[in-house]
């Protein structure tokens, strides 16, 4: 790997690519220290500090904005909406005949996508705005937001955060264009990356064997994680052979290659997680400001869901573990029906050995997608209460990378080694991945 990185700086092309990536993932941490205005550094720690109600929410969202929470900059929403605009379109093509007809026009399609996408995206990033700018305010992060403060300063606020969010979005794809790998995902690992130095000074002050313990856990982790997420199922494919006619009347044999489909042990990435825990992390915030009501009655009913629903409570995470391998299923569904594999295959002259065309490769299929869906789901499952199992070990809640962040990290660092081994191979270098 060290000697393929050295071929790749020496190659001009390559080393511009590579040091391109990096200059725009030091543009990005420069613009996540940009505070919003009126923030007030006190409070905005406490809200981090676990200690409010809100520092579970607002941890998972730090995770996705790559660190610029913490800071509340104009950075703050980095490219979450961008994410939820994604997934909300890939759950309504299915549902919507224009966007169907759009994913089976090829890259003219692709690109109208991506247009509502980004239409799409400017509105959840001004309701998400909207929410995270309230909830500081909540806290006394931000004093001159909502209807008592100034209606200027409110607006200035939601529209640094938006712009911000397209800054960042803009950012990613030069990295995508120009650059190496997937922009928004590195512009995330870049963020979850530069937290890992404060988490470890953390353990070494605090707890030197904790930092032992985690170190052991994520080694073994990111090997597992590895290995799942390389993890396929290929089915055989056959390809018929037909004739087909040649100038001067002469007969050509085509067809009748045999190749495999690769089915993913987990095609769902991290979306599940992001879906259970935006689920869960509301009955907890809601419960912390129900739990200083003055009512004894409300007061109680917040605590009580605070201790169970809230992440220090076993129940929330037994219920983190349910909802994540539910989301797997529902999520790799959707995405495989949306792929159409069986009538795709039987349009081009292809069939599984053993398996009719047709209807029986679909039902043969989904079959093989619900099976190996189940390890993919206990996976992703396991990944997202590990933090729960270390701390009964460790007896600490501070992890070098979260578990969802785990997931983020060796994705896109398997994704990147793909595409700067591709480049490489295209100048006959020996690759990244030994095969």
């Amino acid at each position: 790997m060290i000697e393929a990185l050295r071929n790749a700086l020496r190659m001009p092309d390559l080393r511009k690519k590579i040091l391109f990536t990096l200059g725009i993932l030091v543009v990005y941490r420069f613009a996540a220290h940009v505070p919003v205005p009126g923030v007030d550094r006190e409070a905005l720690r406490f809200a981090f500090s676990g200690v409010s109600g809100a520092g579970q929410v607002l941890n998972f969202l730090n995770l996705l904005s790559g660190g610029a929470l913490s800071q509340f900059s104009v950075m703050a929403l980095g490219v979450y909406p961008y994410i939820t605009a994604q997934i909300v379109i890939q759950l309504l093509t299915p549902l919507i005949p224009r966007l169907q007809a759009l994913a089976r026009e090829g890259e003219a399609g692709r690109h109208k996508t991506t247009l509502y996408t980004y239409l799409l995206t400017i509105p959840l990033a001004l309701l998400q705005g909207v929410a995270q700018a309230a909830l500081m305010m909540q806290y006394g992060v931000l004093n001159q937001f909502g209807l008592g403060a100034s209606t200027l300063v409110s607006l200035s606020i939601l529209a640094s955060l938006v712009a911000g969010t397209m800054l960042a979005i803009w950012l990613g794809e030069l990295i995508s264009q120009e650059g190496i790998g997937n922009g928004i995902s590195i512009i995330i690992l870049g963020g979850i990356v530069a937290q890992v130095p404060a988490n470890v000074a953390r353990l070494v002050l605090g707890d030197v064997s904790g930092l032992i313990m985690f170190l052991i856990v994520t080694i073994i982790t990111v090997g597992v994680i590895v290995v799942v997420q390389e993890g396929e199922r290929r089915i055989p494919v056959q390809y018929g052979r037909r004739v087909v006619a040649m100038r001067g009347n002469r007969l050509r044999v085509a067809g009748g290659q045999a190749t495999h489909v690769p089915l993913k042990v987990n095609s769902a990435g991290m979306i599940p997680l992001i879906f259970a825990q935006a689920i869960l992390i509301f009955p907890s915030a809601i419960a912390s400001y129900l739990a200083v009501s003055g009512s004894k009655f409300v007061s109680d009913l917040g605590t009580f869901v605070s201790q169970n629903l809230g992440p220090n409570g076993n129940m929330y995470w037994i219920t983190y573990f349910l909802m994540v391998v539910a989301f797997t299923y529902f999520y790799t569904d959707v995405m495989f029906r949306q792929q159409n594999l069986a009538e795709m295959l039987q349009r081009q002259g292809g069939f599984i050995p053993g398996i009719r065309p047709g209807r029986r490769t679909e039902e043969y299929l989904n079959g093989v997608v619900q099976r190996i869906t189940l390890v993919g789901a206990l996976f992703l499952g396991t990944v997202a209460v590990l933090p729960w199992l270390v701390r009964g070990i460790a007896e600490t809640n501070t992890m070098l990378i979260t578990s969802a962040g785990l997931l983020i990290v060796v994705g896109v660092v398997l994704d990147t080694m793909r595409q700067l081994e591709a480049q490489l191979l295209m100048r006959r270098y020996e690759g990244f991945l030994r095969r």
